[in-house]
């Protein structure tokens, strides 16, 4: 490219056999000719001059906010992240703002609400947004690689980064399409099973991993990061992806990782007085009749507290396994003398309901499901106006990860971003943040599970568009929402107070949400808002895409007819 002083061949050079073999090219959109003019980058040399930092974005899949060890837990042993925390800040009120992983990368990509991606549950991520993490970041100058999950589609999109080595999961929605993961399992292990452990995607069985650990897809992106990072010696700052697929199910890991949590206490599940109430339509369910018997990849069910602890130990053993390549890549940051002028955060998608109040799985209003990690190691220069190590409780989301991201870099945020850079919150311009932060999800698993919530940290409320229940849950008092207030007496102006701030967060929606006044119980699901990008072969494979989920039994609604059209 006429304009790119970093050419794929000069990047090739350097990056070497790492990128070399995987066939990648340099992001062209739409043309040669409109990327060169959207696309200017410093000449080398210039990002040590100009000082920008380099960004590295750690993603975790399905991880609970509880599940580290700087969140107060003592029986998860995460020490690397938590030295990241111990270094810089944790934000304890983080939530992911539509708890799936499609919806929350798509608001982490492009810095927006779930109403402004378009994307309001688990659908499919666009092709293309007006803002984009990866692009806006090339285009101010640094070169970008990720590493591991993406979950876009094409499965090898690009969205801006200059190139991706991917694994899905085992997903696979594209013909022909093979992961760089799965390639090089190939190579490494020609006709052995990847998926020889035998645990399915959404299980909740658990058990150690089958294979040699140096095989296990947690280890190939650690490792792939940290062979990136050895051979980077580009002058411009770098933004690097590392994003794992666990400690998503299968909860699968290695023997040595289990075995440190041999005489570890785990947490047992957290249930209230309400849960059955939700259950099956809003009609109500008896505690003594929560199904006890399910498929592995049951969403809802009481099966026992020795299959809760026993998943959550696997599940804990996998964080600790990621734990040990985020130390990895810290060491491998210093040695290169990188680390003290890098941007570290340390985040996940959604959380896990791991058993708490019979739910498994994600896409849940309630903790296990909404709260995530949030943990930011800011570069040298940044000028903190907090102690490191401190624990803020300013309610946070994915969507200010770009608009951090970019306020770092030196470039100016878009007015009409919905996130906050939380550089704001570190350099003591504290008192503009948001009040509440709003939570969504589209209809899964089955048709009363559609619902909105606010919470600030200590409050959440929480409404349920298909009956109209209402939940208020005091998470300082009672951080495992076991009691509903709305059920208790004397909370009526609370109520009040939480559901103004939920009609407030719906409004711009229109009388479909909330009309003369008062929420609306709604009969319909909108996964596909009107500000979904509205390309013919995106709606049309969103379409085709929400009907294979629909015959897999993933959801238990007809398809909407409010997809939107070309």
């Amino acid at each position: 490219m006429k304009n790119d002083p970093i050419s794929r061949k000069q990047a090739l050079r350097r990056i070497g056999g790492l990128v070399a073999g995987t066939g990648l090219l340099p992001l062209v959109p739409f043309s040669a000719a409109a990327e060169s003019r959207t696309d200017p980058r410093p000449a080398p040399g210039r990002a040590a001059r100009n000082g920008r930092p380099h960004i590295i974005l750690v993603m975790t899949d399905q991880h609970r906010g509880d599940a580290i060890g700087c969140d107060g837990n003592p029986a998860v042993l995460t020490p690397h992240i938590d030295a990241l925390a111990g270094e810089g800040t944790h934000f304890r009120h983080a939530y992911s703002p539509s708890p799936s992983c499609t919806p929350a990368r798509s608001c982490l990509l492009t810095g927006l609400t779930p109403w402004h991606t378009g994307l309001l549950g688990y659908g499919r991520v666009a092709r293309r947004y007006r803002y984009e993490l990866p692009r806006m970041l090339r285009q101010a100058g640094y070169y970008t690689f990720a590493v591991g999950k993406n979950h876009w589609f094409p499965q090898k999109a690009l969205h801006g980064f200059h190139g991706t080595l991917v694994d899905e999961s085992g997903r696979v929605e594209q013909d022909g399409f093979v992961s760089d993961y799965r390639d090089w399992f190939k190579l490494q292990a020609p006709g052995v099973d990847p998926d020889k452990t035998g645990l399915g995607w959404n299980s909740y069985e658990a058990r150690a991993y089958a294979l040699d650990e140096r095989l296990h897809p947690t280890r190939w992106i650690g490792k792939t990061a940290v062979d990136f990072l050895d051979r980077y010696d580009l002058d411009a700052p770098l933004f690097l992806k590392v994003s794992f697929e666990r400690p998503h199910s299968p909860y699968d890991p290695p023997q040595r990782y289990l075995d440190r949590y041999r005489d570890v206490t785990i947490p047992g599940p957290v249930t209230g007085d309400w849960e059955g109430v939700l259950y099956n339509h809003g009609k109500g369910v008896p505690a003594d009749s929560i199904p006890t018997t399910g498929p592995q990849d049951a969403s809802f069910g009481n099966f026992g507290i020795d299959q809760v602890l026993k998943s959550k130990k696997h599940y804990y053993a996998n964080i600790s396994f990621i734990d040990d390549q985020v130390g990895e890549l810290v060491a491998k940051l210093k040695e290169k003398g990188m680390y003290d002028n890098t941007l570290i955060l340390f985040t996940a998608d959604h959380g896990d309901a791991m058993g708490d109040h019979y739910r498994w799985r994600k896409t849940y209003p309630y903790q296990g499901s909404v709260r995530i990690p949030c943990v930011v190691k800011w570069p040298g220069s940044t000028p903190m106006a907090l102690k490191p190590g401190t624990s803020l409780g300013q309610p946070v989301g994915l969507q200010d990860i770009l608009p951090t991201f970019l306020e770092a870099a030196g470039e100016k945020i878009p007015a009409d971003m919905d996130g906050k850079s939380l550089r704001g919150l570190v350099t003591g311009m504290r008192d503009a943040w948001r009040p509440y932060i709003g939570i969504e999800h589209a209809t899964t698993y089955w048709p009363n599970n559609y619902w909105a919530a606010v919470t600030a940290g200590h409050y959440k409320y929480v409404w349920y568009f298909r009956t109209g229940q209402r939940q208020l849950f005091d998470l300082e008092g009672d951080p495992g929402e076991k009691t509903d207030l709305a059920q208790a007496p004397g909370h009526a102006s609370l109520m009040q107070q939480w559901e103004n701030h939920l009609k407030d967060y719906l409004a711009e929606r229109g009388d479909g949400f909330v009309k003369d006044g008062r929420l609306v119980i709604r009969s319909e699901t909108l996964l596909y808002g009107p500000h979904y990008p509205r390309f013919a072969e995106d709606t049309a494979e969103a379409l085709r895409h929400w009907q294979r989920q629909e015959k897999a039994g993933y959801f238990l609604t007809p398809v909407p007819g409010n997809i939107p059209q070309p």
